[in-house]
């Protein structure tokens, strides 16, 4: 049925607002954050209640972002009814899930620009740091994503064990990784690089390659493959690898020149997480 046959039908049904059929006519065009949420909140709250009710989430939230990207634990706390955060979740979750199966669907991975649409959406507003994880085939063509760690504002644990042990159940032989900060800033911090140093050297021995590894921020990104850091990286790896580290383990690699001592945290990871899988 057309917008048009919509404002005709018959008077039976329930009849639109005027912010409704504003919207059919021409879409969000013109409408303002307040008016947006009161067009939302026309779909699940009684017709004497919405107006009344936006005005409080503005004040509350203060803008449409605000309101639609909030907790349900901090929309529960504000008086949000269970329904209405449920219609919130729900209108959130929609873009994510079409964004990733247009990712899943690709025929083959070449660059971060085609996965940052779904990452940023579905990363950039959250409260916490979470890592998440893009499985891809001997093709290079994504196979799925998961979230396997949840940190603090600043902080998340990361465990490589768990990461190798979720590529063998997906039967991957490569990955993406990508975690968000939720200052808005990117830019990888030391323990950033460290911890996807250490994860590129863990899948050069498990034979599970590392893609790249995209940090989103606030409308921004960071890529370390776009950056060359996993080249870099993987050359580091080429380089112990030449030199007999990995055959004969930590003890031999503290006599090597002072240039790799940064470098001994990382072996012992990978002895530490490989073990089991070798």
């Amino acid at each position: 049925m057309s917008p048009n046959n919509l404002l005709d039908a018959p008077k039976k049904q329930r009849p639109l607002t005027p912010l409704q059929e504003r919207f059919l006519k021409s879409g969000l065009e013109g409408f303002n954050d307040e008016e947006i949420i009161e067009l939302f909140l026309s779909l699940c709250v009684p017709r004497h209640q919405y107006k009344k009710l936006t005005e409080r989430y503005i004040e509350q939230f203060k803008n449409l972002r605000g309101f639609l990207t909030a907790s349900p634990e901090e929309l529960e706390r504000a008086g949000v009814a269970l329904h209405v955060i449920f219609c919130i979740k729900l209108l959130h979750e929609l873009p994510v899930e079409i964004l990733k199966q247009k990712i899943v669907d690709r025929s083959i991975y070449t660059s971060a620009k085609e996965v940052v649409d779904y990452l940023s959406y579905s990363m950039r507003d959250l409260k916490k740091e979470v890592f998440k994880v893009i499985y891809l085939n001997n093709r290079s063509q994504i196979i799925d994503t998961e979230d396997l760690f949840e940190g603090t504002l600043e902080d998340i644990p990361i465990r490589p064990r768990e990461i190798v042990e979720s590529a063998i159940r997906y039967k991957a032989t490569a990955l993406i990784f990508a975690h968000n900060h939720p200052s808005g800033d990117p830019t990888p911090s030391k323990s950033d690089k460290q911890m996807t140093r250490d994860l590129v050297f863990i899948g050069m021995v498990l034979q599970i390659k590392v893609l790249d590894h995209i940090i989103i921020g606030e409308n921004t990104y960071f890529s370390f493959a776009d950056d060359g850091l996993i080249q870099k990286y993987e050359d580091n790896f080429l380089n112990l690898k030449i030199r007999g580290v990995f055959d004969v383990g930590v003890s031999y690699a503290r006599k090597l020149p002072a240039v790799f001592v940064p470098l001994l945290p990382s072996i012992n990871l990978i002895e530490e997480t490989v073990v089991k899988f070798l």
